[in-house]
């Protein structure tokens, strides 16, 4: 009766769901049902608070509140399940391998007495059925002890497989934690510590590192026309560009929204606005298609900044300076590479007509 009447809750669940995904024309991806199925069962208080107070706000939740809700109030939950699942199996399966080697320890102590008595019996040994009955005994403890070390083997093959599984399992749950689920970027939680550990690098072997920053030319607009799936499919393609453009120890990353992010470890200010006129150009030269029409939506564009690290940076002024470039092509009309020198020379220039 119980799982009947579980059934018949999980459905209404579901169903209201997609209710709530119909309601608010949120494309039904995987994550975004999951997000309204929570909100429908209630399983999450502050995520039931966030969306109705966004809900009371706004009158409905778009596709990109949907995602940051997801990001901040399951994803993270999810990940860190999976984390404590997988750490649990491997701490039973290690359990499990130390049994099996205290039972291989008795094993061989049992047959070590059994081969002391054997001799302690030979020395004594009278007659030939005496010697039989010893050596018969022998043999058995023999074949016993083959018998439970080839059963030992089996086990610790078999664990190892276990074992090198649940690494797998973790990797996948560190893959998924670190990378952007739309475009297949490094997520912002990389970009941090990738840039971090690029800065370090670079000081203490005295190696330049330069950072491009990009954003999609008029993305707003064009999410608004063509709606969030065509704008997710924008998104894809960008990621796809920005990765072919990328190469070696180099880390792309979706910073946010529409803007986009790539550390280039070892690579000067020069060879840094190399990449991006390379990322803008590949952008730009594939056309898009939206494929429920097959229309053709013109071509899309990117703005670029570029910047190197210097001494006294922090990760903050260091991105600050590239983000300042990135809005100097924005102003500059777009569809544009400006890097740091160039930006610190327009200003010297008004500074010297002012």
């Amino acid at each position: 009766m119980a799982r009947i009447e579980e059934f018949e809750r999980s459905i209404a669940y579901g169903e209201a769901a997609l209710s709530y995904l119909k309601g608010n024309r949120t494309s039904a991806y995987p994550r975004n049902y999951e997000l309204w199925y929570n909100y429908a069962a209630g399983f999450n208080r502050e995520l039931n608070k966030a969306v109705n107070d966004a809900l009371k706000r706004l009158g409905h939740l778009p596709e990109d509140l949907t995602e940051r809700l997801y990001e901040e109030f399951l994803s993270p939950v999810r990940l860190s399940d999976h984390v404590g699942e997988v750490s649990s199996r491997v701490s039973d399966e290690l359990s499990g391998i130390v049994k099996m080697l205290e039972s291989s320890g008795d094993v061989v102590e049992t047959y070590g007495e059994s081969l002391r008595s054997a001799a302690d019996g030979l020395n004594a040994a009278e007659s030939r059925n005496q010697l039989r009955a010893i050596v018969d005994k022998v043999l058995r403890a023999t074949v016993e002890i083959e018998s439970k070390n080839s059963a030992l083997e089996k086990q610790l093959r078999e664990s190892q497989q276990h074992i090198q599984g649940l690494q797998e399992s973790l990797e996948a749950i560190r893959y998924e934690s670190l990378t952007d689920q739309l475009t297949g970027l490094a997520n912002r939680k990389h970009f941090d510590q990738s840039l971090d550990h690029a800065i370090s690098v670079a000081m203490r072997r005295g190696e330049p590192v330069s950072l491009v920053m990009c954003d999609i030319d008029h993305f707003k607009k064009f999410n608004d026309t063509y709606g969030h799936q065509t704008g997710d499919q924008v998104l894809r393609l960008v990621g796809s560009a920005i990765k072919g453009a990328v190469k070696g120890r180099d880390i792309a990353a979706r910073y946010g929204g529409e803007e986009f992010a790539v550390i280039l470890p070892n690579t000067n200010l020069q060879a840094a606005v190399t990449v991006g006129n390379q990322i803008r150009t590949a952008l730009i030269a594939k056309e898009l298609i939206k494929r429920s029409t097959g229309e053709s939506l013109g071509r899309i564009t990117m703005s670029v900044g570029v910047a190197v690290f210097r001494e006294r940076d922090t990760r903050h002024t260091f991105i600050e300076r590239a983000d300042m470039s990135l809005y100097a092509s924005k102003r500059g009309g777009r569809n544009r590479v400006t890097s740091e020198t160039e930006l610190l020379d327009h200003e010297s220039e008004k500074t010297a007509v002012a």
